[in-house]
């Protein structure tokens, strides 16, 4: 027997005590269609546009900025000022969907409906945040609205929680923080790894100026433009204003930004998302050809891919580009490391620009210098950063999917320690 079963054997043998979340919890605000005795305490918050963050944010700050969604950051007490906030809270938005979050200590909150234990002697925040993200969905559920949906909180404050001796409680909390620490170990470890290929890719790929030549790995570089150093650059599809209407539906699929994948093509589904229009492609007429590099310059701008077979059957979507590389100046494997590296991208992103959706035109594109060292050079660091790419991908692809099966069991017994029998049922 385990030492949860042997706790419940001991403490609460037929059953635990339910009760509705509004008798056992404080929120930040009095609610609408909720009489007052249903809110015994109300605790308020000062809460900050979600926009406003990112002139609050300091890395090395000590005081979290609680938002409705998934960013995560931090500030300083100054910074915060009066918005400064304190205390151990579970909060949900008060806008949008369900999301629900766990904070101790000092924060900055954005709009947030926040709920904090009124006795911990009968139930303690860290159990009711494990309760309620078990409960995610159902929150969701509560949400309404045409535009930006909003909680009923009348439906929040009246579902039931489960309410187990403290000791279990704890041994509850204990047993999946200790589930969380490891998924946030595995990441923490993968995101190491990525940072570790990116930070010697630049060392590789960044030219330093030496008595008035570009070296590079002690090679001397030529800058050039993009355009100088590719024979083609073409733009994608609209398949609403390329293609007529066909009733006769056919074989056709068209690559969008989701597909690029560093070096590869990575079909996610094959079904006809052209088809589905009701629209019959003419067969490769984005004239793509092997050893082409596809190119992002909207949107998620700078996903590339090589391309090293060519279905008869495949275009690409606008917003994309096919960019040609003169293979006697230039290795297509080294022009997409280049592309990555943090010198060169830093320059394409300076060039886009965009109220809402950030693009760079072709001829932005083609203005971006290039350092170019020779060839036998470019085919030396392609080889060592194969070489690494594949290591860091193979450790990379491993922790991912021990990250999903720790997940798993995490949920499995998230699930399983928060289902509790009902007293007396």
């Amino acid at each position: 027997m385990s030492k949860i079963d042997e706790l419940i054997a001991q403490y609460c043998p037929n059953g635990v005590e339910y009760k509705k979340l509004w008798e056992v919890t404080a929120w930040d605000k009095r609610f609408n269609g909720l009489d007052k005795h249903m809110q015994k305490k109300v605790i308020n918050y000062p809460y900050v546009l979600a926009n406003k963050f990112k002139e609050l944010e300091l890395e090395k700050g000590n005081v979290r900025l609680l938002s409705t969604g998934n960013y995560i950051g931090w500030t300083t007490e100054e910074l915060a000022g009066n918005n400064l906030c304190e205390g151990e809270i579970v909060a949900i938005p008060g806008g949008g969907k369900a999301n629900v979050k766990y904070c101790k200590g000092k924060f900055v909150t954005a709009d947030n409906r926040i709920a904090t234990s009124l006795d911990t002697n009968l139930l303690l925040n860290k159990f009711l945040y494990y309760w309620m993200l078990i409960n995610n969905d159902l929150i969701e559920s509560f949400y309404r609205g045409s535009g930006i949906k909003h909680p009923s909180m009348k439906s929040v404050l009246t579902m039931e929680i489960p309410l187990p001796p403290l000791p279990v409680q704890q041994e509850i909390v204990n047993i999946l923080d200790k589930f969380t620490e490891l998924e946030a170990e595995l990441e923490a470890e993968l995101e190491a790894r990525r940072k570790q290929y990116e930070y010697y890719r630049n060392q590789l790929l960044t030219p330093v100026e030496v008595d008035g030549k570009w070296l590079m790995n002690g090679v001397e570089v030529e800058w050039k433009t993009l355009g100088e150093i590719i024979s083609a650059l073409r733009t994608g599809l609209n398949p609403r204003k390329n293609f007529k209407l066909n009733s006769v539906g056919a074989e056709n699929y068209y690559i969008t930004v989701r597909e690029l994948n560093g070096f590869s093509i990575q079909v996610t589904e094959k079904t006809d998302r052209v088809d589905n229009l009701g629209l019959n492609l003419i067969q490769n007429r984005s004239k793509i050809q092997i050893g082409d590099i596809l190119f992002s310059g909207t949107g998620t701008i700078g996903r590339t891919a090589l391309v090293t077979e060519v279905p008869n059957n495949w275009n690409i979507k606008e917003g994309l580009y096919v960019i040609t590389p003169i293979t006697e100046i230039i290795n297509e494997r080294f022009l997409i490391y280049i592309i990555h590296s943090k010198e060169v991208f830093n320059r394409i992103l300076s060039k886009a620009d965009g109220s809402t959706v950030l693009s760079i035109s072709m001829s932005s594109l083609q203005k971006i210098p290039i350092p170019i060292p020779p060839l036998s050079e470019q085919e030396r660091i392609v080889e060592i950063l194969d070489k690494f790419e594949k290591l860091v991908n193979d450790i990379s692809e491993g922790l991912p999917a021990e990250i999903e099966a720790r997940r798993k069991q995490y949920e499995y017994y998230r699930g399983k320690l928060l289902n509790f029998k009902k007293l007396n049922d």
